[in-house]
C-alpha cells in the first residue's frame, strides 16, 4: 500500500490513473516506477525466471541488474527505471521475453560529439559539492546524473547529518540538504545538468559515452573527467538470497522514502552499520514493524546513537549473530538466524526462525569506480570524490567533493586556486569510524539542563553551534570529541530546547526541576508522528540502550521555532531517573516470538549469481579442481554473464575463492564489461527512442 502520512516527507499526489498487470486493473499516480505501483498493490513478484521458474522481483531499484523485468505495452523494460502510464499494459516476465519486430528500419544519423572542460560523472554530494566549486570559479562543467534530480542518496535521507555545521550542513536533513545543493548548481551558469542520463563507457580515446535524456547516444569529451557515482551494495550468501522481498537498504529506501509506498510489514535487517540502522528508523517512521537485526560482530558497526534509536523503540538487536535463510515459495515468510562463534561460523542448535515479509541486507558498501578506474588505465585526467573515492558518511562526500572540484582547477591551470589545510584536515575527520565511548558526565546539580546521552566519539557538532550560551562545548579543533555541557562564567542554560530539536542522534534531553524539584519535567524528541502521541497519552520510559525505567503520562506536546519536523514531548518523572531517560515507547514493545522450530537451511544451493540462477555448489566445484579465473568460471557456468555484469556475484565469487584457500594473489578478476548498463543497439547508431 501507498503512505498516506510520514513525520517527515510531504505527501502531495495528483489524481490517479489505471493501468494493467497480468490483466488486472490498478491505480498509479504520475511519476511512479511500473515497480512502484506494483507494490502499492501487493505485487512483488513481476515475473519467473527462464532458467528455472524462481520468482523475480525487485532487488536494486536502481537500474543496474534485470530481476524486475516485465513487458510493458509489448517491450521488456525494468520496472524500478520505467514511469508507468496511463493505460499501459504490464505483463510479467515469464521465461525469455520475445523482442519486438522493428516495423521500418530506424533513421540513422552521427553521434552527436560534446567537448567540455570539466565532466562529473554523479549528481550526489561529491558530485554536487565538485560543480559548485567549478561553478564559482566560472569553468564550465557538464554535470551528469541517471536520476529524475540531483541528490543521489540524500534525496532518501529523512534523518539529519552528522560532522560539522559549519562545514556540512550538519544537523540538516538529507532531504533537504539535496534541495539546497541544487539550488546552488542552478544557480552557476557555467554549470550545465543532464538528468535521466547515463553514463555508459569510457573509452581509449578519452571520450565518455552517455545515454542522453534515456533517448539518444551522445560522445563526451572532457579535458578532465571527475567520477562521483557513489557506491553499490554489497550482497551475501544465504539460503533464499533472491527470493522477492530480499533486498539492500537503497531499495528499501528507494520505495518508501521516494515512492512513497509501504515497502513491507515485518522487516528484518541484516548488517549493524549506519546504513541498516538508518534503514530501520526509516521503516519506523513508515509505520513498518522491525523484527530484528543481527550483526554477526559483537557490536553494531554504526553509530551508538543510531543503533540507541531502535533499541529505545524495541526494536530487537541480536549481535554475534547472522541469518542462515530466507523462507518461502514465491517472496519471504520468514528468517532465519544462529548465534556465531568466534570465527564468525553459526553455532549448531542456536537457530531461531522468526516470521516477517521482508529481509533488508545492508552489509557494506562497494565503490562504484569502473569509470575512473578505465579513465587512469586509458591516461585522461581523471579524478574520483566521495564514496567512488573511499566509503564514508554523505557529510565526508560532500567535503571531498569540494577538494576535488580545486584539484580539478588546479589541474587545469587555474590561477589563485588554493586548498585550505582546515579543508584536508576535516575531510578526514568526516570520514573517520567511530571512536572511544566514555561514562555519562555527573548531573551538574542546576535547575534546568541538557543531559547528553553521546558517550562516543564521531563527527558532530550541531549541539555546540545552537546553545546561544555557548555551555555545550566540542572542540573546536577536532569535532569527534565527546560534547561536554560546561556552565560557566556565570551563565547558565535557558531552557530553550535547541539542542534538543537539533540532535541528529536524538541523543539529547532536557531535565527541568523549576516547577518541581522531586518530580521534574524532561523534554524528549519524536520524530514518528505527532498523531502518535498527545497529552494524556500513558508511555514507557527507557534509557539509552532500551532499558524500561517506568511509566507516565505526556504533559505537553509541541514545537519550536526551526524544530525542523521534530516534536518535542514532554514528561514529569521521579527525580532518581530525570537523567537517565532518553526516550519513550508508546505502550509495550512489539516484539516477534521465534516460531516453534527453526527452518534449516541448506547450502550448496545456494545462488552464487542471481542473473543466470548459478549456485554455490557448481562454482565450488570448479574451483576444487583448480579453477582460479573467474572468467573461466563464468565461461563454463555464465556466472557473470547477466544483466547486472558481475557487480553483484563478482565479490561473492572472490569471496569464495578465499574460503576455498585460494590466495587473492592468485585470483583472476572479471574482465570488465564494456558497458555500464545495457543499451538499445539502435541509440548507437544515432536513431533516437525510449525502447
Amino acid at each position: 500500500m501507498r503512505l498516506n502520512r510520514h513525520p517527515i516527507l510531504p505527501i502531495d499526489r495528483e489524481e490517479p490513473f489505471r493501468f494493467t498487470f497480468d490483466g488486472q486493473e490498478l491505480d498509479a499516480y504520475p511519476g511512479e516506477t511500473i515497480a512502484a505501483a506494483l507494490f502499492a498493490s501487493g505485487i512483488r513478484v513481476f515475473g519467473h525466471h527462464p532458467k528455472d521458474g524462481s520468482p523475480q522481483g525487485i532487488f536494486c531499484a536502481n537500474g543496474q541488474c534485470a530481476q524486475c523485468l516485465v513487458i510493458a505495452d509489448g517491450v521488456p523494460v525494468k520496472a524500478c527505471t520505467t514511469l508507468v502510464r496511463a493505460g499501459m499494459r504490464v505483463e510479467p516476465a515469464d521465461g525469455l521475453p520475445e523482442l519486438p519486430r522493428a516495423s521500418a528500419p530506424p533513421q540513422m544519423k552521427e553521434i552527436e560529439r560534446v567537448e567540455v572542460p570539466v565532466l562529473v560523472i554523479g549528481g550526489g554530494p561529491a558530485g554536487m559539492s565538485a560543480a559548485i566549486e567549478l561553478g564559482a570559479m566560472g569553468i564550465r562543467t557538464l554535470l551528469v546524473d541517471d536520476k529524475h534530480r540531483l541528490g543521489g542518496k540524500l534525496v532518501l535521507q529523512t534523518h539529519r547529518f552528522f560532522g560539522s555545521r559549519d562545514a556540512v550542513y550538519a544537523g540538516t536533513r538529507g532531504i533537504d540538504i539535496a534541495t539546497r545543493l541544487d539550488q546552488e548548481v542552478r544557480a552557476h551558469p557555467s554549470i550545465e545538468v543532464w538528468l535521466n542520463s547515463t553514463a555508459l563507457a569510457v573509452y581509449s580515446d578519452h571520450v565518455v559515452g552517455i545515454l542522453r535524456a534515456g533517448r539518444e547516444y551522445v560522445l563526451v569529451a572532457p579535458e578532465v573527467l571527475l567520477v562521483a557515482c557513489g557506491a553499490r551494495e554489497r550482497s551475501l550468501l544465504f539460503k533464499g538470497n533472491t527470493l522477492p522481498g530480499v533486498y539492500g537498504a537503497g531499495a528499501f529506501q528507494t520505495l518508501v522514502n521516494r515512492d512513497l509506498v509501504r515497502a513491507a510489514d515485518r522487516l528484518f535487517i541484516v548488517g549493524g552499520g549506519n546504513v541498516g540502522l538508518i534503514a530501520g528508523y526509516h521503516a519506523l517512521q513508515a509505520g513498518i514493524e522491525v523484527v530484528g537485526l543481527v550483526e554477526a560482530l559483537p557490536e553494531c558497526g554504526g553509530y551508538k546513537v543510531h543503533r540507541d534509536k531502535l533499541a529505545r523503540l524495541g526494536v530487537p538487536i541480536y549481535t554475534s549473530h547472522t541469518i542462515l535463510s530466507a523462507n518461502g515459495r514465491d517472496g519471504v515468510e520468514s528468517v532465519t538466524i544462529a548465534q556465531v562463534d568466534d570465527r564468525l561460523q553459526p553455532v549448531p542448535g542456536t537457530e531461531k526462525t522468526f516470521p516477517c515479509d521482508t529481509v533488508l541486507v545492508a552489509v557494506g558498501l562497494d565503490p562504484v569506480n569502473e569509470f575512473y578506474r578505465k579513465a587512469h588505465e586509458f591516461g585522461m585526467r581523471a579524478f574520483a570524490a566521495g564514496d567512488a573515492q573511499e566509503i564514508a558518511e554523505a557529510s565526508a562526500a560532500i567535503f571531498s567533493g569540494r577538494i576535488a572540484g580545486r584539484r580539478i582547477a588546479q589541474a587545469r591551470g587555474q590561477p589563485g586556486v588554493e586548498i585550505p589545510p582546515e579543508w584536508e584536515r576535516m575531510a578526514e575527520i568526516l570520514k573517520s569510524k567511530p571512536g572511544q565511548r566514555g561514562a555519562p558526565p555527573p548531573p551538574p546539580g542546576e535547575d534546568v539542563f541538557p543531559v547528553l546521552h553521546c558517550h562516543e566519539e564521531i563527527p558532530c557538532n550541531p549541539c555546540a553551534s545552537v546553545c546561544p550560551q555557548g555551555l555545550i562545548r566540542i572542540d573546536p579543533d577536532d569535532v569527534r570529541k565527546r560534547p561536554q555541557y560546561l556552565p560557566t562564567d556565570g551563565k547558565a542554560c535557558l531552557g530553550c530546547e535547541r539542542c534538543v530539536v537539533v540532535c541528529p542522534g536524538l541523543a539529547i534531553t532536557l531535565v527541568d526541576h523549576r516547577k518541581d524539584p522531586d518530580r521534574p519535567t524532561v523534554t524528549l524528541p519524536h520524530e514518528l508522528g505527532r498523531e502518535a502521541v498527545e497529552v494524556g497519552t500513558q508511555v514507557t520510559l527507557v534509557g539509552e540502550e532500551g532499558e524500561e525505567l517506568g511509566e507516565a503520562r505526556v504533559s505537553s506536546v509541541r514545537a519550536i521555532d526551526r524544530n525542523d519536523r521534530t516534536v518535542l514531548v514532554q514528561v514529569s518523572v521521579p527525580a532518581a531517573v530525570a537523567t537517565r531517560v532518553a526516550g519513550f515507547r508508546v505502550g509495550t514493545a512489539w516484539r516477534t516470538a521465534p516460531l516453534p522450530e527453526a527452518v534449516e537451511p541448506l547450502t550448496e544451493d545456494q545462488i552464487l549469481c542471481r542473473c543466470e540462477r548459478v549456485t554455490v555448489g557448481e562454482v565450488r566445484a570448479l574451483i576444487r579442481r583448480g579453477v582460479k579465473d573467474m572468467n573461466e568460471i563464468k565461461a563454463v557456468t555464465r556466472a557473470g554473464m547477466g544483466a547486472c555484469g558481475g557487480k553483484t556475484c563478482g565479490p561473492l565469487l572472490q569471496r569464495l575463492l578465499r574460503e576455498e584457500g585460494v590466495p587473492p594473489s592468485e585470483i583472476t578478476d572479471y574482465v570488465g564489461r564494456p558497458l555500464f548498463v545495457e543499451v538499445p543497439l539502435l541509440l548507437f547508431a544515432g536513431a533516437e527512442g525510449d525502447r
